[in-house]
């Protein structure tokens, strides 16, 4: 349970290493035949198959171990990632993400990724370079002085993004939109925080940093808002 990537790169292998047998010598028998099957795309779509029933069985066995169902969400994210960039897979056939998809997987996943995110954000906010400015060196780099903690919090809902961006449907992306924005407003609480404290000295190092650090989110988010 604890190794998924065994399985997943055993299937990957054996897709990368039949690739050129399949189209070689395969293919022309189903072309000639007049049959509109891609022997590589079958062979993979199979393969995937065989993933689905493994995952389907493994998944309710550490869908309460944090740790173990994270490092299979990783695994699996990347499995599918490789197969379609590297193999050429098709979005319409079944793919790893309608397994993630089902209602227990699914509400698993968002409770663990909402987890892990306010522990980030505990750890951006309480380092000590969390106001510096990664580029304050380097005065063409950082014309909007982003204090670090900021630029890491767009670079986690960046992240988010990417992890569920090839969801099967709209309404489960809507879902972890919903998250993201919990995590938008649960920062701008703790920004007001830190703001509270530093009331008096509206000039300081500090309340000029959380100013910098709002500003350079609302015009990221803006930038964002063409992604539908």
């Amino acid at each position: 349970l604890n190794k998924p990537e065994w399985y997943l790169t055993q299937v990957l292998m054996w897709i990368g290493n039949h690739a050129k047998f399949l189209d070689d010598k395969i293919q022309p028998i189903l072309d000639k035949a007049g049959s509109s099957v891609n022997a590589g795309l079958e062979f993979s779509r199979a393969l995937v198959m065989l993933i689905l029933e493994k995952l389907a069985a493994d998944i309710p066995c550490l869908l309460y171990d944090d740790a173990l169902f994270c490092h299979l969400v990783d695994e699996v994210l990347l499995f599918e990632r490789e197969l379609y960039s590297v193999h050429g897979y098709l979005g319409s056939l079944p793919s790893c993400m309608h397994i993630l998809s089902e209602e227990s997987c699914f509400q698993r996943w968002l409770t663990v990724e909402k987890k892990f995110a306010l522990q980030k954000m505990d750890s951006m906010l309480s380092s000590e370079a969390a106001w510096v400015s990664q580029y304050k060196d380097i005065t063409d780099v950082d014309e909007m002085k982003v204090p670090d903690c900021a630029e890491t919090f767009m670079t986690l809902l960046l992240v988010i993004t990417d992890r569920y961006k090839n969801l099967p449907t709209a309404s489960r992306k809507l879902q972890f939109l919903g998250l993201q924005k919990e995590l938008v407003d649960d920062f701008r609480i703790r920004l007001t925080q830190v703001m509270k404290e530093e009331t008096r000295a509206s000039l300081g190092f500090r309340y000029c940093a959380i100013l910098n650090a709002v500003n350079y989110i609302a015009t990221v988010l803006a930038d964002w808002a063409d992604n539908v």
